[in-house]
């Protein structure tokens, strides 16, 4: 489901993967939503993420998480 969004800029939610997580998105952790500032590739396809606040996530190869993803005007 989409929303609109002040600038152009589209939000939805999306099911993300190691193999598809994005820089930007934003994943909601114990509360808290962080957003994805940089991505690392990992053995066996897993990744470990930096979020802008400094902490990092681990995704294994088969973990799946619920993002929001930010998507300009088409």
């Amino acid at each position: 489901m989409s929303s609109w969004e002040p600038g152009g800029a589209l939000a939805s939610n999306v099911e993300v993967t190691a193999a598809t997580v994005q820089r930007g998105d934003i994943i909601q952790l114990g509360g808290q939503a962080r957003r994805v500032s940089d991505l690392f590739q990992l053995p066996q396809g897993g990744k470990q993420l930096l979020f802008e606040s400094g902490e990092l996530l681990t995704m294994h190869s088969r973990t799946r998480l619920v993002a929001v993803r930010m998507q300009g005007r088409r």
